[in-house]
């Protein structure tokens, strides 16, 4: 089951004694917490009803006691257990004893009255653990791992949507593009260009480009995406805006090196018919940063994006032994590379 389908039996009436959240997309887990408070306890009994537990300070066993002891004053409650390390293959360094086979029982018996949801900061479950597969048969397990490219840009516009707004043409991606890709980071823009739009009004690129600060890897990217695609002069800019912000040139050129090796990693495994998903796993990517390095991959040749590695390193011993100005050094590199010339 996945998370859509388990918010559409959650509003139907349908709960699982057990939930398991896990994934590294975190702000969606909280989202979805939420949503099942919401919809689980009235708002006037949550003060009584909803009972937070960290595993790294509260025993497991302590979770299935409440879990089991009857509500006091309404119908059911709600145990939100963060940490829940012990479904992951990691190892648990916490100082309690974790009686497991306490939860296990439990699990083959959940009381009606209570909801427990465990909230996992792990991309997987350890499927060979005997905890996992009680926990399965039990409840219900969801995945919250990064949403895809295309997943991601629908969120944007439908998040601006619910705000009252319309997301004019191209708006999402500039969005992303200046913010990033967290959830919680984009979150706060969407309120900010909605409030500064109105009700009923339009988020434009303008608006972004306006009132979203990008940040220094945002800028970076844009400052490639603008060498190859020739518009030396936005790309000089940007790297000024980097440096009027006191960014260091040397961090500048590592960032720059780490756009153009993520280029070809993506490309050399493009090439091996990798699929996205698959690059953003092997390379520990969020996915819609895989699809615009694989657009940007098709801008260079595997051996030029090679030599401009070669050139990076260079560049960056020439820096740090003061072999040349840090500024005119980066100038120079962005200036050569854009002019089709050995970088």
């Amino acid at each position: 089951m996945d998370a859509k389908t388990a918010a559409k039996e959650i509003k139907q009436g349908n709960f699982s004694p057990v939930y398991c959240l896990y994934g590294s997309e975190k702000f969606r887990m909280n989202e979805f917490a939420a949503f099942l408070e919401s919809e689980l306890i009235a708002k006037e009994d949550r003060d009584f009803a909803v009972i937070p537990f960290d595993l790294s300070e509260t025993p497991v066993q302590s979770v299935v006691e409440e879990a089991e002891t009857v509500p006091f004053m309404v119908p059911r409650k709600l145990l939100v257990v963060r940490d829940a390390s012990l479904f992951t293959a990691g190892k648990d360094n916490a100082k309690l004893e974790h009686r497991i086979d306490v939860l296990q029982e439990y699990l083959t018996r959940p009381a009606e009255f209570s909801v427990v949801v465990f909230l996992v900061n792990s991309d997987k479950l350890d499927e060979r653990k005997k905890i996992v597969k009680a926990l399965k048969s039990a409840g219900t397990v969801l995945s919250f791992n990064p949403l895809g490219a295309e997943e991601l840009l629908r969120w944007v516009e439908k998040g601006i949507r619910d705000r009252g707004c319309t997301a004019a043409n191209g708006a999402a991606e500039a969005l992303i593009a200046s913010a990033g890709t967290g959830l919680q980071g984009l979150t706060a823009e969407m309120d900010k260009l909605c409030l500064f739009a109105g009700s009923g009004g339009t988020v434009d690129t303008a608006a972004i480009e306006s009132l979203v600060p990008r940040g220094t890897e945002q800028n970076v990217f844009t400052l490639v995406e603008d060498i190859a695609n020739l518009r030396l002069d936005k790309a000089v800019g940007t790297l000024h805006e980097l440096l009027k912000q006191r960014e260091e040139p040397i961090k500048i050129a590592a960032l720059i090196a780490r756009q153009f090796r993520i280029i070809l990693q993506v490309k050399d495994l493009s090439a091996q018919s990798y699929s996205q998903g698959q690059i953003a796993s092997q390379l520990g990517l969020h996915p819609y940063a895989v699809k615009l390095a694989g657009e940007q991959a098709r801008k260079f040749g595997g051996e030029q994006l090679r030599e401009i590695l070669s050139r990076l390193a260079d560049l960056d011993y020439q820096m740090k032994t003061g072999g040349i100005d840090k500024v005119l050094g980066l100038e120079l590199f962005m200036l050569r590379l854009g002019a089709g010339k050995p970088a």
